[in-house]
């Protein structure tokens, strides 16, 4: 019985020290919360995301388009 009693108490030991660890782990990731300027929300929920309108995303794609034929233009004089 009195191995019963050690293991018990071994076991409580132990649990003890799990408990600890847990509350540092809690104080590490509340702090590591807090670094993030307060605001209480995680990393990348900040605003939300804009929406563009349909003729806004084809002025963007004529643009780079555009750019585009110009590198390639540029690029087949500098080949020849």
């Amino acid at each position: 019985m009195s191995d019963l009693t050690q293991i018990v108490s071994n076991l409580e030991a132990q649990r003890k020290r799990a408990q600890g660890e847990v509350a540092r782990l809690d104080a590490a990731l509340a702090a590591l919360r807090g670094l993030g300027g307060g605001k209480g929300r995680p990393a990348g929920a900040g605003r939300p995301r804009r929406v563009l309108s349909a003729a806004a995303r084809r002025r963007i794609a004529a643009a780079q388009r555009a750019r585009w034929a110009a590198w390639k233009a540029k690029r087949g004089k500098q080949a020849a």
